[in-house]
């Protein structure tokens, strides 16, 4: 089953990491599925949305990020067991249990530096395909927070992920840079690239006459496979980035018309998803959208390889 989800425009200042929080959080909340969140940015967006600074820092100083697990597996040739990387207990909203992270560091980008270096492409990418691979028998839903631009390591993510939702602002530049990753997804086809669920319009101004113009010229071209649900230009979603020391309900997160527009994107890709999936002869993941909090211990949807290594593997934030 196709489960797992790249974010990605070339394009930076999209949302693109504040998509993967929100979504993740309203896929555990109401829909009881466990996700695990990716972050393959350098800059460590979603780990510090999902977590406090002081205990991101831990793992950096630590040694327990994305990098890390990169650097044993690729540059040293060391077998790694990528759970030991999962965090358990991230996100601040309190109905929002069963969402996990392997987070990053800034060191990510001299790790691609060596990777180009050594022309160890071919060997990141079976790395990134056999993590993929694991974590999707694992988890309900995986999703990669990838960096804009088209490094090798953002690279490997769109063709070794399942499927790549691509976030925009109804402006000219960022879908310039949908132009530019569909022109890069034509080449060297042979070597296998994500599917397209559609283009989410994020920070969309409903009172702006030329935001709604740039909607609708994303929604006439069919190739984008826009997302009906835009995500609004909001206040709320902006200090949703801010992560909060103490719990709050995801109404409490995401208020009003925001948590509205999420919930209707979030089953939106779940059927699109679904769809992708009876296309290919898998069997559909659940469409319920009723509230179902999951228990801190095993989340609602987890498989009994998730319940175990949430006991045994996985470390709480």
């Amino acid at each position: 089953m196709k489960k797992s989800i790249a974010v990605m425009n070339t394009k930076g200042g999209v949302g693109k990491s504040t998509i993967v929080l929100a979504v993740a959080e309203t896929l555990s909340a109401f829909h009881g599925k466990n996700v695990l969140v990716i972050d393959s940015d350098s800059q460590a967006s979603v780990s510090s949305m999902l977590m406090t600074v002081p205990s991101l820092y831990k793992l950096q100083s630590e040694g327990l990020t994305v990098v890390d697990y990169l650097v044993a597996t690729v540059l040293n040739d060391t077998a790694t067991d990528w759970k030991k990387f999962v965090v358990r207990n991230v996100s601040d909203v309190d109905d929002a249990r069963s969402v996990y992270l392997i987070p990053s560091d800034m060191q990510l980008t001299l790790f691609e530096r060596e990777v180009s270096k050594e022309s160890l492409h071919v060997k990141l990418r079976t790395t990134i395909g056999t993590l993929l691979a694991e974590a999707e028998k694992v988890f309900d839903v995986v999703l990669i927070d990838c960096p804009p631009g088209l490094s090798v390591l953002t690279e490997s993510w769109l063709r070794e992920a399942s499927l790549h939702i691509s976030p925009t602002k109804a402006d000219y530049v960022s879908i310039c840079g949908l132009e530019v990753l569909r022109r890069f997804k034509a080449l060297n086809p042979e070597m296998g690239f994500a599917d397209s669920l559609g283009v989410v319009v994020n920070m969309k101004d409903r009172m702006s006459p030329a935001d709604e113009e740039y909607h609708r010229w994303l929604r006439d071209n069919g190739d984008n496979r826009c997302f009906a649900q835009a995500l609004p230009r909001s206040n709320a979603l902006q200090d949703a980035a801010r992560f909060h020391s103490y719990e709050r309900s995801f109404q409490a997160k995401y208020p009003g018309e925001v948590g509205h527009a999420l919930r209707a994107l979030t089953v939106e890709i779940l059927e699109r998803v679904t769809a992708v999936n009876a296309a290919a002869g898998a069997s559909a993941p659940d469409q319920s959208a009723s509230p179902k909090p999951a228990a801190a211990g095993a989340p609602a949807g987890a498989t009994a390889a998730a319940a175990a290594a949430d006991r045994t593997v996985i470390p709480s934030a």
